[in-house]
């Protein structure tokens, strides 16, 4: 029972579009609207707000670790072990890629996925932030760095845990992640890929103070 409640929950922060939010909150456009209409932080960057992306960054991050970090710290005390870890993990994921809250269209889950490692083991996370960092200001894509970071990550944890349940949560995320990037792999081949930082037609302008 206290499975079912952790994962509900977990899928209903996830559904948390924080790209949306900070976009009204900061009176920019739908980032559903412009560029890659992808609700997530480099899409939001695309806007001209470091503001808000990092806002939105900093909120899709914390939405994943949070239930994750629950389940794994207090997760004992109501019975929920490494199987009822896996499925809130997926549960947060699978919120932010298909949110009740906004007509199940989600983002892609880059800062989703990594706030969730985070929640599982600090070093985990950081290791497979590091990868999208390097892969990042090497080649200056978002999409580049997300798709090697997925790739890596189950192999960070396995070398860290071994093979569990919650091994098998991470294959599946990192596959969801890859599945969604498949425009931007396609772009990527293409050389048609927005780098980081560029900004979209159509996005509405941060207003600036006199």
């Amino acid at each position: 029972m206290y499975t079912v409640i952790f994962t509900i929950a977990a899928y209903l922060i996830g559904s948390i579009s924080f790209a949306v939010v900070m976009s009204r909150a900061f009176g920019l456009s739908d980032p559903r609207t412009y560029g890659s209409k992808n609700p997530g932080a480099t899409n939001v960057l695309r806007s001209g707000s470091k503001k808000a992306a990092i806002a939105t960054l900093a909120g899709d991050c914390l939405k994943g670790w949070l239930p994750v970090w629950l389940a794994v710290h207090f997760g004992d005390r109501f019975g929920i072990e490494d199987g009822g870890i896996a499925l809130v993990a997926i549960a947060v994921f699978a919120g932010h890629l298909w949110p009740v809250f906004f007509r199940f269209v989600g983002g892609k889950g880059v800062a989703t996925a990594l706030g969730v490692l985070l929640g599982l083991n600090v070093w985990l996370g950081l290791a497979t932030l590091v990868t999208w960092l390097v892969v990042a200001y090497a080649f200056r894509y978002s999409s580049l760095a997300a798709l090697v970071a997925a790739i890596f990550a189950p192999f960070y944890y396995g070398l860290l845990f071994g093979a569990n349940e919650i091994l098998f949560a991470v294959v599946i995320m990192s596959a969801l992640l890859l599945i969604r990037h498949g425009k931007n792999i396609g772009n990527l081949l293409a050389g048609k890929e927005s780098r980081i930082g560029s900004k979209a037609a159509g996005a509405k302008q941060p207003v600036k103070k006199k």
